[in-house]
């Protein structure tokens, strides 16, 4: 689609009102005070339950804290925050996570050290897979708690006392990356409290992802368009090819999807493999395709990709000979399509499958190998 001239720079004076806007609403959110009342909420909880704070008044001490799904610093403490909801619940503090994220503020390409982003149906997964023995409260569908409490990052943490002030506001612990601290940040605050004592430092600074407002969404948007330029070209491969891509001497983990454009379930699931792609081809990650067309066919199937935005790397065999690609590709595969290949560096096959992926398993599997935390 071509723009003229008038068209763009239209586009140019949205945009720029859009970041003014941005800029404003930012500006306009402000981190709670310590001494400050917590604001009620009404929230859905992961366990189909309604909360608010009413929900926890026989607490004597209540923490929230403002977390998310696919941040690499939130992942980097969820096993901190369960311990320390787990260790202080016998002394009458409950802990409560909640997560300000938009999702619709969120682009595929922020998603590289996740297996998912956070909406709603995917903050269920979580907590089934890490065993949250809290609530875990979803604010992203109109963020009011949040504009009201004013997180700034996630992970962001709120202490307030029995009377519901709030006595202290930042950081866990002073350590990213796990195993270098243990929330002391957190504990001392709850500790103090628990002993009638004021906290020592009741506000510290806290790393991580910014939150993301709804107005916060214009990469979210121009990503797809921005997408949409990258060029799409698919080489020639042959045995010799293929045996080195499956020996994999570089540091990235490649995923090896075999497909054709017959192949209904090919096609059908590509658009998955594009998105996992845009995922995580900023870490140490690689897509590439392999058609299984034949080498006239080379136009059709690359035009087909064109049509899914398949910027990978993609390639066509260099042979009619489909038996002969069964073997160069892999012995155990029985020569169904489409067939994919999980390969880490030094080339150990991690995963392979005859048949369709399943793309969460898939998201997963990848971030365990590239790593969720910096």
């Amino acid at each position: 689609m071509k723009f003229s001239r008038p068209n763009l720079f239209l586009g140019k004076a949205i945009l720029f009102m859009l970041l003014l806007s941005w800029s404003s609403f930012a500006a306009d959110v402000k981190t709670l005070e310590i001494g400050a009342s917590a604001p009620d909420f009404s929230l859905p909880g992961t366990d189909g339950k309604t909360y608010s704070l009413k929900s926890f008044a026989n607490a004597k001490v209540l923490a929230i804290v403002f977390t998310c799904n696919h941040c690499p610093t939130a992942q980097a403490y969820e096993d901190r925050i369960i311990a320390l909801a787990n260790e202080y619940k016998a002394k009458g503090v409950t802990l409560i996570a909640v997560s300000p994220n938009d999702p619709k503020a969120i682009a595929l390409d922020e998603l590289g050290y996740s297996d998912m982003s956070d909406s709603f149906e995917e903050m269920k997964i979580r907590v089934k897979e890490k065993g949250y023995t809290f609530p875990y409260l979803y604010d992203g569908a109109t963020q009011k708690m949040s504009r009201a409490y004013g997180p700034i990052a996630t992970p962001h943490l709120f202490i307030f006392d029995k009377s519901r002030k709030l006595q202290y506001v930042g950081r866990l612990d002073g350590a990213e990356k796990p195993g270098k601290a243990n929330a002391e940040d957190a504990r001392n605050a709850l500790d103090a409290l628990l002993a009638g004592n004021p906290v020592a430092t009741p506000v510290t600074k806290t790393f991580g992802c910014s939150t993301k407002w709804s107005e916060k969404s214009e990469w979210a948007v121009k990503a797809p368009l921005e997408w949409a330029k990258e060029p799409v070209n698919m080489n020639i491969i042959d045995d010799k090819g293929i045996a080195e891509l499956l020996a994999n001497k570089t540091d990235k983990v490649k995923l090896i999807n075999v497909w054709a454009t017959w192949c209904g379930p090919c096609v059908t699931e590509m658009p998955e493999f594009v998105n996992i792609n845009r995922m995580y081809r900023r870490r140490d990650f690689e897509f590439i395709t392999i058609s299984a067309d034949k080498p006239d066919k080379k136009d059709k199937a690359q035009e087909l990709l064109k049509r899914m935005q398949a910027s990978g790397q993609n390639y066509i065999y260099n042979s009619e000979d489909k038996y002969k690609l069964i073997e160069a590709i892999d012995p155990k595969w029985q020569g169904a399509l489409p067939y994919t290949l999980l390969i880490a560096p030094g080339g150990k096959i991690l995963y392979r499958t005859q048949g369709t992926i399943v793309p969460q398993k898939m998201k997963r599997m990848i971030v365990e190998q590239v790593g969720r935390v910096y």
